[in-house]
């Protein structure tokens, strides 16, 4: 063997190790024992895509993440973990409106000049709202309780309040969406927002889904599939690890809240202490002391237990808020592990399927080999060796493609299609075949070729021996000027020549062809004479074959309306240096001309030399 093709099996060799060295790599690994799963953290570190998003008055982000990521589960596994992670995010979501409403309460937005005149406006139109109700409950009550006599001017009264009371309300309703919009209000917007969230569909598993139909295809045995279906996978894992940073980022951020708001109750706790001993002492010890004193005491130590009893509500919500960003955390964990899975079961597939077209190429090249060393024994003086040689070897190469294109495409599963696509590479690879076929039905027509026939095919001219279904035979006769003389060479043409491109058939009923006889005269003798010689002698011997001429060729030109032919023979004179040179194109048979030609050069040199008489006229 020579080098390089120590080199081709050396490389070949080498990646089917790598190949199978892959495939152990991405196997289908056994399931984690439930110790091994309690051993193992799911928690990821945060990565550099950490969400830096303007803080809004609620934070919906943890649903709306979980409604995209259930677009995506395309499997019953990855749709409980979505049902799930929608389950969890919709809980935060509601702590964080009832989180949102009591930061509000506790931390009043500070107001601008021009929010204070609105929220002024606001609590005027707010009283007289109030006032008018109690207006109309006590006009009401009068109502009731009147004579008739007077009870129609306090229906009167009670419509005119009712009225006044609408008004007030308008103009209420507008002082509030004013205070809305100038940002001194924000409790009024949370509270629609939250109205809006739970009026809207918690479930988004019955929405449309966003599953790419390649993901399914990652145990597919087809190269090109299992691209797809991996591709696919790793786009998914992609979105599923964005969310999950997205809920560590949050997580940590709820983790400083917790913890500023745990510091801070531990260190309300000795004022809590203070006043509930306080509080006992001017209860249970019955210390002396004035009411103001009393009061004041009393007051600060209730003041102190409800801000403890905040603190610590406000504290059991970020932790259950934080177990839920954890959970989700989790569960889009968990998502990815199963994306994970199916995406190594696609590598596998893609690296089984590499394998498989490695060693169908491995298969040629030993098949090549093996050819090889099997025609080197055999004689080279046969040419068909050779060919029959790259025959084999193309053959081997071909089959080989064939399997490499069925291991990337995979095998077609319509049957139309299968026959489609056979039918048309049939009949573009027997194009040509199928043309002669019809060819054959056209030389064999009126207007065809016959055995026997003087024709010209692609430059080539000869008489027809032989007129097959798929080729013409020829026997080569050389060119026209030279006619009726084999070269002894059988030349085949395809039939398609007769669809495709032309032919000339010279035999005719009578095979007619014109000819030229050229005389040269010297300058001592006189040319009148020659020249009427040399005319009157050719019309003499092409008289009865121009006259069989002209009647086929009139019966011909009647049936297509063509001109009517002449066939008499036409002389032209043309002075040179070295005399008079005179020619004559005249009628004659093809297969005669040489014997016609012959005859004419006799008759034209015994007249020139005196030996024969002039033709009279």
């Amino acid at each position: 063997m020579k080098l390089r093709h120590w080199i081709t099996a050396i490389v070949l060799l080498l990646l089917v190790a790598a190949t199978v060295a892959g495939l152990l790599w991405t196997r289908e690994l056994p399931p984690p024992s439930d110790e091994e799963a309690a051993a193992t953290p799911t928690h990821r570190p945060l990565g550099r895509k950490a969400a830096t998003q303007q803080r809004q008055l609620v934070d919906l982000r943890p649903l709306q993440t979980a409604h995209r990521m259930a677009a995506l589960a395309g499997t019953q596994e990855e749709q409980a973990l979505a049902h799930e992670a929608e389950k969890v995010g919709d809980h935060e979501v509601d702590l964080a409106f009832y989180d949102a409403l009591r930061r509000v309460h506790e931390t009043p937005a500070k107001l601008s000049p021009e929010a204070k005149q609105i929220a002024d406006r606001k609590a005027k139109a707010e009283q007289a709202l109030k006032d008018d109700q109690e207006n109309i409950k006590l006009l009401t009550r009068k109502v009731a309780a009147a004579p008739e006599s007077q009870k129609d001017n306090l229906q009167d009264q009670l419509d005119v309040a009712n009225a006044q009371l609408e008004l007030d309300q308008d103009e209420f309703d507008d002082a509030s969406e004013d205070l809305e919009q100038a940002g001194g209000d924000p409790e009024s917007k949370i509270k629609r927002l939250q109205e809006q969230h739970e009026a809207g569909n918690h479930n988004s598993l019955a929405v449309g889904s966003a599953v790419n139909p390649h993901e399914q295809d990652y145990k597919a045995r087809t190269l090109l599939a299992a691209a797809r279906a991996w591709q696919a996978l790793r786009d998914k894992k992609a979105q599923l690890e964005d969310a999950v940073e997205e809920t560590r980022t949050k997580q940590l951020r709820l983790n400083q809240r917790h913890e500023t708001l745990a510091a801070q109750v531990k260190k309300e706790a000795e004022n809590r202490e203070g006043a509930k001993q306080q509080a006992k002492e001017f209860t249970q010890n019955g210390k002396v002391a004035s009411r103001e004193e009393s009061k004041s005491a009393s007051k600060a130590a209730l003041d102190s237990l409800k801000q403890y009893a905040r603190d610590q509500k406000n504290l059991a919500d970020l932790g259950r808020r934080v177990q839920d960003e954890q959970d989700l955390g989790d569960i889009y964990s968990n998502w990815i592990a199963l994306v994970e899975s199916r995406q190594r079961a696609a590598l596998h597939s893609m690296i089984e399927s590499g394998l498989w077209i490695l060693l169908v190429l491995i298969a040629v090249y030993v098949a090549n080999r093996v050819i090889e060393r099997l025609f080197t024994g055999m004689t080279t003086e046969n040419k068909r060796v050779d060919t029959l040689r790259s025959v084999v070897k193309f053959a081997a190469q071909a089959v080989g493609a064939l399997v490499i294109l069925f291991v990337i495409f995979g095998m077609p599963t319509q049957t139309t299609t299968v026959l489609g696509l056979a039918g048309a590479g049939l009949t573009v690879a027997m194009k040509d075949f199928i043309v002669a076929f019809f060819g054959w039905f056209i030389l064999m027509g009126r207007n065809g070729i016959r055995v026997g026939d003087w024709v010209e095919i692609n430059g080539v001219g000869g008489e027809v021996v032989e007129v097959g279904l798929l080729k013409t035979v020829l026997l080569e006769t050389g060119n026209w000027t030279d006619s009726s003389h084999p070269t002894g060479r059988r030349v085949s043409f395809v039939n398609s020549f007769a669809i495709e491109g032309h032919f000339f058939n010279f035999t005719t009923s009578g095979q007619w062809m014109w000819d030229e006889l050229s005389v040269l005269i010297p300058p001592n003798q006189d040319p009148y004479h020659v020249i009427d010689g040399i005319q009157k002698l050719v019309e003499q011997e092409t008289a009865k074959n121009a006259g069989k001429a002209e009647a086929e060729w009139q019966e011909t030109t009647t049936k297509y309306r063509a001109k009517t032919l002449s066939a008499l023979p036409g002389i032209y004179v043309q002075p040179t240096a070295a005399g008079i040179e005179v020619r004559v194109r005249y009628i004659t048979r093809a297969y005669e001309r040489h014997e016609a030609r012959k005859r004419l050069y006799e008759a034209v040199v015994e007249m020139m030399h005196g030996k024969r008489e002039a033709v009279p006229s």
